[in-house]
Order: structure tokens, then sequence, then C-alpha cells
């Protein structure tokens, strides 16, 4: 026996496919699609903050190849909650991110952060998991706040009159609970969130079960108005420093705007970028064929990029 891993075998052994994972602050919920295949693991975080992984679950279709690790944030879904402030932070989300990561022995995957996801991704990519990660697809992401709240007064202002009428006039008196600004926000959802008739379950039970509390503490009272400790938020004066491979994804009408997307990817050297047509924040639902053939393709040449990098090296190293 040489001890070399055969072609079909695990690249990681789990020990369980659903359970809870400690992190600082309390217990995770996690489940893997797809343990038992060879492929370098996908590892999804949600966003939010304050969401839920089920909108996500469509994503587990790549677990043909590859383990696809799923879990809910701390005080999200599943997970424990205490509503204690002091958790809420993007260190200590990072800090749960990689004790998973230990836990779940993933010494080397691939990321996948979605909205307020992909400012977990690129942090953790930027830092403690620089050497964890493997490459990293950016959908819809939110990378500097004050750009994402400029894109959606761009969005306000080309809706009807009435509903941009209604928005305005209800942000500056506050009164996000009116029946009337809940109508226009719905409208505003199904132009620049998902733009499906019919919503999935996954993403209605999303919805369903947000976390208020940690959402307005973070974000604020609406998508238009943040307050919260995310208000400066801005990472991409540091995003020449990825050195891993990366995919920007967006819709076209999406609340991460194609044009700052596409901003965001020429910082990132050698990244790509997939606009996809008749989308918005949630293409992965709306377009979700062209969605995983386009995640699927990339992850496929990131994992022969690393193991070109390795035989190269090792043949450097004799």
């Amino acid at each position: 026996m040489t001890g070399k891993r055969t072609p079909n075998e695990p690249r990681h052994r789990f020990e369980r496919q659903e359970g809870y994972v400690t992190v600082p602050g309390g217990k995770v919920w996690y489940r893997i699609a797809g343990v038992d295949q060879p492929g370098l693991p996908l590892l999804v975080l949600h966003g939010g903050p304050g969401a839920t992984h089920d909108y996500l679950e469509p994503l587990a279709a790549l677990a043909d190849e590859r383990p696809v690790i799923f879990y809910d944030q701390l005080d999200c879904g599943k997970s424990e909650k205490t509503d204690n402030p002091e958790d809420w932070t993007i260190a200590r989300y990072l800090a749960e991110l990689h004790q998973v990561c230990r836990t779940l022995n993933l010494r080397r995957v691939h990321l996948l952060g979605q909205s307020w996801g992909a400012v977990l991704a690129v942090e953790y990519a930027l830092g403690e998991g620089s050497d964890r990660a493997a490459s990293l697809v950016l959908s819809g992401p939110l990378l500097n706040t004050a750009q994402w709240l400029a894109d959606q007064n761009i969005y306000i202002d080309h809706l009807p009159p009435e509903l941009r009428d209604i928005i305005r006039h209800t942000e500056a008196a506050e009164d996000f609970a009116s029946p009337a600004y809940q109508d226009a926000m719905m409208a505003y959802y199904r132009r620049h969130v998902c733009r499906l008739e019919t919503w999935p379950k996954c993403l209605n039970r999303s919805f369903s079960r947000v976390n208020p509390k940690l959402y307005q503490y973070m974000w604020g009272p609406s998508e238009f108005t943040v307050t919260g400790t995310l208000k400066r938020y801005d990472v991409t004066a540091r995003l020449p420093e990825l050195t891993l491979p990366v995919l920007f994804t967006c819709g076209a009408d999406d609340e991460a705007a194609p044009e700052t997307v596409r901003g965001y990817r020429d910082r990132v050297p050698g990244a790509d970028i997939h606009v996809f047509a008749a989308a918005s924040h949630e293409h992965h639902l709306e377009q979700p064929e062209e969605y995983l053939a386009v995640v699927r393709q990339f992850l496929s040449r990131a994992d022969h990029a690393a193991a070109a990098e390795k035989r190269r090296t090792a043949s450097q190293a004799t």
C-alpha cells in the first residue's frame, strides 16, 4: 500500500452529515450534501445579516461532484439563538467561520458568499483563512455599503413615480411599518431581489426566518436606511490583495449593480465575472441552470489550477 488517495476516494471524511459546531458565542447548525463526493468541498455563506441558508439550498445540485456545506450563522435559522449584540460583529462571524472549517477539518475549501456572505468570504480569504480558501464565488456581493446605497437610490429613481414617492416619503418619516411602504418594498423586491412570479419555497422560508434584531443592529430598519455597524463597511481597497481564483456573479437588475460588480472584478487580478440576464439579486434561483453551470466550471478550473501549481511546486522542490 502506498497510502495515496485513489481517484474516487473522498478528500475529506466527515463524521456526520448534519450536526452542530461549537463556535464563539454558541452553536451553529450545519448540513453537508454530497458527503462522500471526492471533490474539494464548497462552503456556502448566506446573506442577511440575519437570514438563513434555506434560499441557497439549490446549490446542493453541485454535490454530485463535491461536498457542499451549508450552515446557519449564529442567531440565524437552525443555529442557537442568543440575541446578544456583542456577537454581531464581523470579527466574531469570521471566528465562527474559522471554527466551522477547523471542526469539519476543511484544510482547503472553496467559499461561496452571497450578499452579506461575500463580506465574510473576502475578509476570511484576506485574513485567517488565506491558506484554507481555494477560491471565492461572490454572488451579488456587498463589499462597499456606500456604493450599495448609491445603487439602490438609482433604482428607486427609476421606479414608477407612485412607488418612488411612497418609498422616499416613508423613509423620511421613518414609518417603515406602513402597509403602503411594505407594498412598495415588495414591488422593489420583485424588480431587484427576485423577479420570479412565484418565489421558491426556499426563498420564502428564509424571508420568514430572518432575525430582525440582528438585521437592524448590523444594517438598519430598511434596505435603504443603514444605521447599523455595517454603515461604513468598505473592503474595496484590499481587493487587489486577493491572489486566489475569484468569480463575481450578479443579475442584470441586481441590488449589487453590474457596473459596481465589474468595478470589483477589475480590482482583483485575474478575476472572472458573469452577469445573468433577466435576473436580479437571487440570480441563482432565477437562472438556476446557467448559474450552476457557471459555478461548476469555475470550481473545476480552480481545482485544475491548484493541482497544476502543486505539481509545479513539487517539481521545483526536487
